[in-house]
């Protein structure tokens, strides 16, 4: 530690000075941290524990927000064995540093917030496990916490290991795990080779979401292959692994999918609790510091479009399937043990996967004040639960929905459909749903759609070349429609109203027998990739708007307005089957990446979006202002107070800038 610097000041010296301070210094009340941030800082993924991605700064307003400029960019596409055009990482702020984590390896990176000087680099020794991994590009940041008065930064890398570094120096903490790491896998409770990780018999594991810190303990999640490239039924679940921030020391598993005698196993019918696998927590977690809870967003069992050998239970009590699938699981973070958990889909088998931290805000309700918890989804639904006793604020009703005929599938007779919030995208496909710009596309668009079989939301997938002559089902919102990571959602803590990125996006999965996918498969159907409904030369079959942001005020569930995802491509505007034809404001086809302040709500168009920040009203989505970015965002964007001077940080990527952050400040 470098050695305290002293200083011994006249008294007519320290009023001069403190003249000066008075003089000089912003008029600011003293904070207290909120939801575990200090004020102007950015300690989490999502901001604070809560998930928020609320800043309660104010220095970027609607009357300076088109004078930012870039203050600096940091290359990120150098850190790996080959150039990465994406930086899926939202960086935090802590202490006066940034940090985040960039390349296949997830080197992580301390980087000087007002200059973008790299300061430090930690990364992991090279094993088999890396190289096996399926998550090499994802990861997302890192976490912070104090101890014993001393900033840590922990990570899990694509090998599954959780490194503790010192946040100043970078170097690893001796006294956490063994010199610094924990191997998760001697945790998880599964055959493994140190080097090459679990043998590819009993399944596969990899991390790609930093963890979260909450009152000294460290919460570990995890994630698969994607379901839809896999061809075994065999897996190992995601269970949740916990440690003390301090030692490193294993403090409990919770089982996500629970084990003869625990709650929850009494919804898997015979053995297949002892192979399914995934059930993951793929995507990142919140916390409320307060009741010690942490909660835990899932996502379905192997695989994601076929289920008829992950077999559940029907029940009289609960039509929940297989839990902890595609679920909410709230848990004693100092035990491990399920506070409740809620799930959103019923024997998945859409590729509905939780994609985002849950959103926690404080409402008041006719009157009532609650403490809330807000899942925003795929299928354009806002879960809105009280996050102490998981109990719906308003009604969530069981509703019958399409039964599969898929050879071996047994769907859930109904699913979950909230009340209120009303849906904040399009649900199902009708034949209305198809673009109709002029007539000769509307008659190609319903050409096209004659292959599928269409209809509402929770419309199951089916084989390819089934008896009907289709070739696949169309359900919307698709793999990628709705809410995802790309985007997701934030909430003012201050109003309790909630701002969601979503896409109209359709998948098509097409089931074909698992025999034709090699000899190593043995699972009945199988599929590749979420598959598509294709376009008219490049033209969306589905009228616009094709992204877009909505403001619900979750005191009352009501929708308070929503806005296109920035303006019409150009690629529609000069298209020569569009020349003549007014165009709406389509939007883009892409996940804004969106940012809340205490004045202003900003966003990104995202990837596939144009290189644009946008800056709007909060309470009724006007546009105020537009300036440039070098590239297109690529993650959600995060702001601090640093040395008195407000920044905003956000990825962008492409082939002009590929894998980089840029920050933006005033003059």
């Amino acid at each position: 530690m470098r050695a305290p610097l002293i200083v011994t000041l006249t008294k007519p010296a320290l009023l001069a000075l403190a003249s000066l301070l008075l003089a000089t210094a912003p008029v600011r009340p003293l904070m207290p941290q909120q939801r575990g941030n200090p004020y102007g800082e950015w300690r989490y993924w999502g901001a604070d524990a809560w998930s928020t991605r609320y800043s309660p700064l104010d220095q970027i307003d609607a009357t300076n927000f088109s004078q930012l400029r870039v203050a600096w960019i940091w290359r990120g596409d150098n850190f790996g064995p080959e150039p990465d055009p994406l930086l899926r990482a939202t960086p935090i702020y802590a202490a006066g540093r940034l940090y985040t984590v960039a390349g296949a390896r997830r080197t992580v990176a301390a980087i000087d917030p007002a200059t973008g000087e790299t300061l430090w680099i930690f990364r992991e020794p090279p094993t088999k496990r890396w190289e096996r991994s399926m998550r090499q590009d994802y990861g997302k940041g890192v976490a912070y916490a104090e101890v014993d008065g001393r900033g840590r930064i922990y990570v899990v890398t694509p090998a599954f290991f959780l490194h503790a570094l010192d946040a100043e120096t970078g170097r690893p903490i001796a006294e956490f795990g063994k010199n610094g790491t924990v191997d998760l896998l001697a945790d998880l409770g599964y055959p493994y080779d140190p080097d090459y990780g679990i043998p590819d018999s009993i399944g596969y594991i990899t991390n790609s979401s930093p963890p979260i810190v909450v009152n000294g303990v460290v919460v570990v999640g995890n994630s698969h292959e994607q379901g839809y490239y896999q061809t075994r039924k065999e897996n190992v679940p995601g269970h949740i692994l916990a440690y003390d921030a301090k030692t490193g020391k294993h403090l409990w598993k919770f089982h996500i999918i629970p084990r003869p005698g625990e709650f929850g196993h009494e919804t898997w019918e015979g053995d297949a609790w002892s192979y399914t696998g995934n059930v993951s927590s793929w995507a990142p977690m919140s916390a409320d510091p307060e009741r010690g809870i942490v909660y835990i967003p899932t996502d379905p069992g192997t695989n994601d479009y076929y289920g008829g050998h992950r077999k559940w239970k029907e029940s009289a009590l609960s039509p929940d399937a297989a839990l902890f699938s595609t679920s909410i699981v709230a848990l004693d973070v100092r035990t491990g043990r399920r506070v409740w958990h809620f799930q959103t889909v019923h024997h998945d088998i859409w590729n509905y996967d939780n994609p985002t931290a849950p959103n926690l805000v404080d409402i008041t309700v006719n009157g009532q004040r609650i403490p809330a918890l807000v899942q925003t989804t795929k299928q354009s639904f806002a879960y809105v639960l009280n996050r102490y006793t998981g109990k719906p604020v308003w009604p969530i009703e069981e509703r019958p929905v399409p039964q599969s005929d898929v050879p071996g599938e047994k769907t859930s007779p109904t699913q979950p459909f909230p009340t209120r919030p009303a849906a904040y995208e399009q649900q199902g496909i009708t034949v209305d749903d198809l673009v109709d710009y002029t007539p000769e596309l509307r008659r190609r668009a319903l050409e096209i759609v004659k292959q599928y079989r269409l209809g509402p939301l929770f419309n199951p997938p089916s084989i390819r070349n089934a008896p009907d002559g289709t070739r696949a089902s169309i359900h919307c919102p698709g793999a990628n429609g709705g809410t995802n990571i790309p985007g997701g959602s934030v909430v003012d803590p201050e109003t309790g109203i909630l701002y969601v990125a979503s896409v109209k996006g359709c998948s098509a999965p097409q089931l074909f027998p698992g025999k034709e996918a090699g000899p190593d498969a043995n699972m009945d159907w199988v599929t590749r990739g979420p598959g598509g409904i294709g376009s008219i030369e490049g033209i969306p079959l589905l009228k616009p708007p094709y992204g877009r942001i909505t403001a619900i005020d979750l005191n009352t569930g009501e929708h308070l307005w929503w806005i296109p995802n920035g303006d019409t491509p150009e690629e529609l505007k000069n298209h020569p089957l569009l020349r003549g034809v007014s165009l709406p404001r389509t939007g883009k086809g892409s996940h804004a990446t969106a940012l809340v302040t205490k004045t202003l709500l900003m966003y990104g168009e995202g990837r596939g979006g144009a290189p644009l920040f946008h800056a709007v009203d909060k309470r009724t989505g006007k546009h105020l202002a537009t300036i440039e970015l070098p590239a297109p965002s690529q993650a959600p964007p995060m702001t601090y107070l640093h040395q008195g001077k407000q920044y905003i940080v956000m990825a962008i990527g492409g082939r002009t800038m590929p894998g980089s952050l840029v920050a933006l400040t005033l003059p």
